[in-house]
């Protein structure tokens, strides 16, 4: 049998079953199947909703920056073959792999429970992040706007939200974000993975490209939202090269900060990985998962706390120098953004009610 081949707008090449499969298919090659050659038709995208019973999710990680974040979507549109939130599919009997990019979920009642839990008694306000697993203006945001009615909440709350997105549609929602930056309620974080749109059509397929993502940084600089990028994620001997330019490009259009994250393999994204690299880049392969074994002792993934976001060892190292130098050259990180203010915060529900009671 020969290996899949890639499919058109997609970043992975198979739809293996997630971990927790409720069912079990074996499937085999009869040879009455499909002529080998032919290419398969390309999978469909179903769009569903999620009715929602809690909207917020808090997160105790040490080495993650927020407390609280909301995913407005289940599964993403973009495609992006490393995207350590796949897994996430395998909990609802649905594959990491296709299923992960073409069965999507969207939370209808998103803006009615979060006005819920943001007006409880005893809510204490902490920065929401949106996108800390799914890309909150993926494809379908565009038209269900599951995103946008989450920071119109926010804004009426005066309730801090940043925001970690690929996605140039967030420049749809500068008239909420330029009034919220104003009193220090909102920042924005564009990821820039390549500069090379071969590459970001192989590695992220339905993302928008470079220049998409840098005028979107620009966009926000000259609204006023406070904006920084994420070198994410560094790939050995794919992206690596990349990263002064990276870095130069997203400070010429206006970030003022930038981060990292170097790749990670979690339970199904490492084969799935494995099978993309031997699609695309077969000579190279084995170079790659190589270093990406030399950075997490050994193994495909590395999932402690401390070293699952940057690796360890002599690769690891070079690029972390290799970052600093060129963000301290380019006036990167000099200045941080002050912590987004959580002092305006009020619930305009619980005052209504007040108001009718007649206090």
């Amino acid at each position: 049998m020969q290996p899949p081949k890639p499919h058109k707008g997609h970043g992975a090449i198979s739809n293996p079953q997630g971990r927790f499969e409720s069912r079990r298919v074996q499937h085999t090659d009869d040879g009455w199947s499909h002529d080998p050659e032919q290419e398969m038709p390309p999978p469909q995208t179903t769009i569903s909703a999620e009715h929602a019973r809690s909207l917020i999710t808090r997160n105790n990680s040490p080495d993650i920056l927020f407390e609280q974040s909301i995913n407005p979507y289940r599964g993403c549109g973009h495609a992006c073959i490393y995207c350590y939130a796949r897994p996430a599919h395998s909990y609802i009997n649905l594959s990491p792999g296709l299923d992960f990019e073409t069965k999507l979920f969207y939370k209808d009642n998103a803006a009615e429970i979060l006005q819920q839990e943001l007006s409880r008694p005893n809510y204490i306000c902490k920065s929401i992040t949106l996108g800390a697993n799914t890309d909150p203006y993926q494809p379908i945001e565009r038209s269900l706007k599951v995103t946008r009615s989450i920071l119109e909440v926010l804004k009426s709350f005066s309730h801090p939200v940043s925001i970690v997105t690929k996605g140039h549609l967030v420049e749809r929602d500068i008239d909420i974000l330029s009034d919220m930056a104003r009193d220090n309620l909102a920042s924005v974080l564009v990821s820039v993975t390549t500069l090379d749109a071969d590459l970001k059509r192989k590695l992220e397929p339905r993302a928008p490209g470079p220049v998409a993502r840098l005028h979107a940084i620009r966009s926000l600089r000259d609204a006023g939202v406070p904006v920084g990028s994420l070198v994410a994620p560094i790939i050995p001997a794919i992206n690596d090269q990349e990263i002064e330019l990276i870095l130069e490009a997203v400070a010429d259009a206006g970030a003022r900060t930038a981060g990292y994250v170097m790749l990670r393999l979690p339970y199904e994204v490492k084969d799935l990985f494995r099978e993309w690299l031997a699609a695309h880049y077969p000579l190279r392969a084995a170079h790659v998962m190589s270093l990406i074994n030399d950075l997490r002792g050994g193994r495909d993934n590395d999932p402690n706390f401390g070293s699952r976001m940057r690796g360890k060892g002599p690769f690891a190292e070079l690029v972390r120098r290799r970052f600093e130098l060129a963000c301290k050259r380019l006036n990167l990180n000099t200045s941080r953004y002050p912590l987004l203010n959580t002092q305006l915060f009020r619930a305009p529900s619980l005052e209504r009610k007040q108001l009718d009671l007649g206090f």
